[in-house]
């Protein structure tokens, strides 16, 4: 975890930015108890990655929507491994359980 003046460093950016990027919603970092701001390695990369589309162009209120599908999608890929692992494990518990199979593969493409 880093004070806000190590992930400026880290991220070229000025303290003021990060604060900014925190008032509208594009990483909200940890607190300490005292209500010091704490930056993960995650923070991080997310701030280098805003930094990367900020000198792209794209706007904040684009940078945030590019964000949450950038989540979701991460999201989506980890319900879709956990998924392909059940069906494995179902598929290899032995006969009699492709029906399981089949009814958990509709019930994911039914989001």
């Amino acid at each position: 975890m880093y004070a806000i003046s190590v992930a400026a460093e880290l991220t070229g950016l000025d303290p003021q930015t990060l604060r900014l990027y925190e008032r509208r919603g594009l990483l909200t970092p940890a607190r300490t108890g005292g209500g010091t701001r704490r930056y993960s390695d995650d923070d991080v990369v997310r701030l280098q990655r805003i930094s990367a589309l900020v000198a792209g162009g794209v706007n904040i209120a684009g940078i945030a929507q590019i964000l949450a599908l950038q989540d979701l999608n991460g999201e989506l890929e980890s319900d879709l491994s956990h998924l392909r692992s059940e069906n494995a494990r179902l598929r290899h518990t032995g006969p009699g359980n492709e029906h399981l199979v089949a009814t958990r593969g509709r019930g994911a493409r039914q989001r």
